[in-house]
């Protein structure tokens, strides 16, 4: 499976995989995985790309996979993330790489021109396999769900949470100390 560190801050890189893009019905069905199961019904979804599937009407947002990448990666997060999710998005489509993205909105948040998510606003990342997909109905087995909680600015020294997990399972904090600060919850694999 590849690695995931956090869909929240991934930059969209083209391998020469490739595979054709799902339906909309499809792309939807797969996002949806990623979201509590009493917040799909109502969940805004996004394609990979930004473009918006289908409108919601909750606080849930869910972001499709990218075909050029092998295997399932989708996400949700609060709605309260879109700005920045949206001001990525289009860094992203300007050509700018994981670096120049992060140090945009670094900036941009310092001087209060990028809204960041709320407090303690909560981001799931669900991956699986290829193998493990069905492109054709929507439907994944073995799937792997890892969680962050968005904490703006917060430290180690702020919070408590060490800088690695302490052992399986057991939240951390990254990017400590910058405007995408997140507790990151790594549950074991099964």
């Amino acid at each position: 499976m590849r690695t995931l560190i956090s869909i929240f801050f991934l930059s969209l890189s083209f391998s020469a995989f490739s595979q054709n893009t799902p339906s909309k019905e499809v792309q939807i069905k797969l996002a949806l995985l990623a979201a509590p199961e009493d917040q799909r019904s109502e969940a805004t979804v996004y394609a990979y790309d930004g473009t918006l599937l289908r409108k919601g009407s909750n606080q849930t947002i869910c972001l499709g996979d990218d075909p050029n990448r092998e295997g399932l990666s989708v996400s949700c997060y609060h709605s309260s993330a879109q700005p920045f999710m949206e001001r990525g998005w289009a860094l992203r489509k300007e050509g700018k790489g994981f670096q120049e993205v992060f140090d945009t909105r670094e900036a941009e948040a310092k001087a209060g021109k990028l809204q960041l998510p709320d407090q303690g606003s909560v981001l799931h990342a669900l991956t699986a396999d290829e193998a493990d997909v069905n492109w054709a109905t929507g439907e994944a087995q073995n799937t792997y769900t890892r969680s962050v909680v968005y904490i703006p600015w917060a430290t180690a020294e702020s919070t408590g949470l060490p800088l690695k997990p302490a052992g399986p399972g057991l939240p951390w904090i990254m990017d400590p100390g910058t405007h995408r600060a997140h507790i990151m919850i790594n549950p074991p694999r099964n």
